[in-house]
């Protein structure tokens, strides 16, 4: 396993928590890069996260090597597409979506993508991507045509986190979407976390540093915020904090 693999698994074993920021290219303009990479690097923050579900603007290499000038965070990329793979991030997140029943989305796409990857040179993390409802259709759950595990149904998420841990994913990811209404609950991330031996990621519809705080003690290893950043950058420094707050606290697990 590579570095930052061992680092999430360091995160698990420890339970304690790390904050990703997440850029979307299509949302952030190359010249923002640099002030967002100040902002992460005063912050404290572990991980950029790179990706979107469209890609329009085809950007991501120079928002990645703008962002890097600045800052030596890790910046992995977190795929809407196999044309979404570059040399230039530091990791791959390799997302199969084993919430949905989509044969692409499970391994159709990564057979396309699997040459660029091996020549990319990237730490490839494989991930058991699992779209949670947060309450409105998200762009994640329109493009990938899933019908998202019901955000009542703790039990449904664990049965599909352990499907994925025994078929050899690295990490599983609980994901709202972006937009989402509502995030993944506390229940839902403590009873996967507490039931799986690999490190668990949250996103999606997490607003406020004390919605960080609760998926921190919840049992969430890394927690994954993106809309919120884009609106008001100056919540990653409260953001990034609350996860240090609650990695010194006893967890709910």
């Amino acid at each position: 396993m590579g570095k930052i693999y061992s680092q999430l698994q360091a995160l698990k074993a420890q339970k304690k928590s790390g904050f990703a920021v997440l850029a979307d290219p299509d949302k952030i303009a190359p010249a923002d890069m640099q002030y967002l990479a100040r902002l992460c690097n005063d912050a404290g923050v572990d991980y950029l996260l790179m990706g979107g579900s469209l890609l329009m603007a085809h950007q991501m290499e120079l928002c990645i090597q703008r962002f890097k000038s600045e800052s030596d965070i890790p910046v992995i990329l977190f795929p809407g597409s196999p044309a979404q793979v570059t040399p230039y991030a530091d990791a791959l997140l390799y997302l199969s979506l084993i919430s949905g029943r989509n044969p692409e989305l499970l391994i159709g796409q990564h057979v396309v993508s699997a040459p660029q990857v091996k020549a990319s040179g990237l730490e490839v993390i494989s991930t058991g991507y699992m779209i949670i409802d947060g309450g409105v259709q998200t762009t994640v759950s329109y493009m990938s045509g899933a019908q998202p595990i019901p955000a009542d149904k703790p039990e449904i998420a664990l049965c599909t986190a352990w499907a994925g841990e025994l078929q050899g994913k690295h990490i599983i990811y609980l994901d709202a979407g972006s937009g989402a209404r509502r995030p993944v609950s506390q229940e839902m991330i403590t009873k996967v976390s507490s039931h799986i031996e690999i490190p668990l990621f949250t996103g999606g519809g997490i607003l406020t540093p004390e919605k960080v705080y609760e998926n921190c003690t919840a049992g969430a290893n890394i927690i994954v915020v993106g809309n919120a950043i884009e609106r008001d950058p100056l919540l990653i420094r409260d953001m990034a904090q609350a996860t240090k707050t609650a990695s010194v606290q006893e967890p709910n697990i």
